[in-house]
This record gives C-alpha cells, sequence and structure tokens, in this order.
C-alpha cells in the first residue's frame, strides 16, 4: 500500500514522501492518526504542489537570511566597560547586552541565535557567530574597550605629590642647623676667658693714658 506521509515518521520518512506500507499498518495507524494519506493521483499531485511551494519558500528565507547575515557582518558594536588588573572587566558582556546593540544599530536579532559560550570578561576583539538560519550564521564584530578616566589613570598624580613631600623634609633640616650656630655665638659671648681678655686690654688702655 502506497501512503503519503503529512509529517515525518521515525525510520519510514519525511513529510511529502510517498512510501509504501502493510495495508494494515496504514489503514490502523497511519492515516487514522492523521500522519499519511493515500497516495492517490489526485493526492499526490497535491503533494508535489506543495512539495513546490515549500521549496521556493524555504529558499527566498534563506536567501533572507544569507542578506540579513551580510548586514550583520558589516556592523562592529563597541562595549566600554570599567577594567581591572589583566584587562579584567568589571562585570561582562552577555548576548543580551549584544542584542541589545543589535537593535540600537537598527536590526533585531533573538538573543537565543547569538552563540555567545560564555559572557566576556576581557578587553579585546571578538568575533561572535549568530545563526540566523538553520544554514546561514552570521559573524559579528564585537569590541570590548576600556572606560576612560579610570582610578588608574590618577596614580601618576599621586606619585608626582613625593617631591614635595621630601622638598618640606628638606626645609626642616634647613631650620634645624641654623640653630648650631646661635648656640654658638650666645656661648662665644659667655666665654669667661674671653671676658678676662677685655678687662686686661682696658687696663692697658688706662695706663698708657695716665
Amino acid at each position: 500500500m502506497k501512503v503519503i506521509l503529512q509529517e515525518e515518521v521515525e525510520n519510514l520518512g519525511d513529510m511529502g514522501d510517498v512510501v509504501d506500507v502493510t495495508a494494515g499498518y496504514g489503514r490502523n495507524y497511519l492515516i487514522p492518526k492523521g500522519l499519511a494519506v493515500r497516495a492517490s493521483k489526485r493526492n499526490v499531485k497535491s503533494v508535489e504542489h506543495e512539495k513546490r511551494i515549500q521549496t521556493q519558500r524555504l529558499a527566498k528565507r534563506k536567501g533572507s537570511a544569507e542578506d540579513f547575515s551580510e548586514k550583520l557582518g558589516k556592523l562592529s558594536l563597541r562595549f566600554v566597560r570599567r577594567v581591572g588588573e589583566g584587562d579584567r572587566l568589571f562585570g561582562s558582556v552577555t548576548a543580551k547586552d549584544i542584542a541589545d546593540a543589535i537593535q540600537e544599530a537598527g536590526e533585531k536579532v533573538d538573543r537565543r541565535k547569538i552563540q555567545l559560550e560564555s559572557p566576556i570578561k576581557a578587553m579585546g576583539v571578538y568575533k561572535i557567530p549568530v545563526r540566523v538560519h538553520p544554514e546561514v550564521t552570521a559573524e559579528l564584530n564585537v569590541w570590548v574597550e576600556a572606560e576612560e578616566g579610570q582610578p588608574e589613570d590618577s596614580e601618576p598624580e599621586e606619585t608626582a605629590s613625593e617631591p614635595v613631600e621630601t622638598a618640606s623634609a628638606q626645609g626642616d633640616g634647613e631650620a634645624g642647623e641654623a640653630e648650631p650656630a646661635e648656640i654658638a655665638e650666645e656661648d662665644a659671648s659667655e666665654d669667661p676667658e674671653m671676658e678676662e681678655e677685655g678687662e686686661e686690654r682696658e687696663k692697658d688702655i688706662d695706663e698708657e693714658s695716665s
């Protein structure tokens, strides 16, 4: 008995296939379940017509997918993130982030079609596959860059302040070195030997004048 499958049947065939089955299997299972119809001339012609339409429809879908894939391949999505040591991101770039960026660029992709094995967690340039059709996969260009003006950028300013502290320390040292000179002058004015020499000179001057 020949029947036309209305949908795929495991170990038998795909939808639209004309297959030979036993009369009991066809009449008691396939036809009552709506899985097949009798392969009459009318049914065969109808199925062949439907196959042609389906083939054209699939070809059109594939062509549209190829055009869409080309558009996606021309996109360059840029993500700016804060980074830490080793260019590691604070956070990540996910499939949802990419889908949102595609939408902002004027296109639309289901995030489940973005084949990102795991979220992006480091700076760099990535090629992300997007399966837009069972037979067509696009490649997205994704750039992940560091945010400007991060705290790491201010480290040279902190280093630049160190010479100022050093200069201040040198200034304190100069003020300290002046103290011994003042002490020396005070000690000299109170030296007993200096006072005795002064008194003897005054006596000599008095005797000479007399």
